[in-house]
């Protein structure tokens, strides 16, 4: 036997050696598949069953492919939800925008802006400029709160150096 059939035995043996714990996975996943499929055949036919009879003991009929919705998993140490259903809320402040029918959504105050305003009648790109503008002492007289819509001219603001120079100007000039 030559040195290069010998090595390519050695190799062989050891790649053998390496892959028989993987091979031997492989087979008992494809064994437990075929038990798998064979359990999902019985749950199909006894799915008709489970859904005439399951109403009789207080379970939803249908099953979670039927269209009910399944039991949702909770993690450990959280209760399980009640069956009893939610309050219903009779009064009070309700939450969110009102609907565009009744004047809850409005543009926002800078022309030509376009965006529903969210506070103060301003979008949430120019409240974030309104609020630096205040923070920095540098909000124009026309920024006023709850403007009209599409009634404020949008100001364009210096960056890098210019932008030092302004902030330092309007500090000399509020202290």
């Amino acid at each position: 036997m030559s040195v290069d059939k010998a090595f390519r035995e050695m190799v062989r043996n050891e790649i053998e050696a390496q892959l028989k714990p993987l091979r031997d996975l492989v087979s008992r996943l494809e064994a437990g598949t075929s038990d798998l499929d064979r359990l999902r055949n019985v749950a199909e036919q006894l799915a008709p069953l489970a859904s005439a009879v399951g109403p009789l003991f207080g379970v939803a009929g249908g099953g979670s492919r039927g269209g009910a919705a399944a039991p949702v998993r909770r993690g450990p140490g959280r209760p399980a939800r009640s069956a009893a259903p939610a309050p219903v809320s009779t009064g009070g402040k309700k939450r969110g925008r009102k609907p565009a029918t009744e004047g809850g959504a409005r543009d926002c105050a800078i022309i030509g802006c376009g965006k529903p305003s969210r506070t103060k009648g301003y979008c949430a790109a120019h409240y974030q400029k309104l609020r630096m503008l205040e923070k920095t002492n540098r909000r124009p007289g026309a920024w006023v709160d709850y403007a009209e819509a599409n009634s404020v001219d949008d100001i364009k603001l210096p960056r890098g150096r210019a932008a030092a120079k302004a902030l330092a100007e309007a500090q000399k000039n509020a202290g």
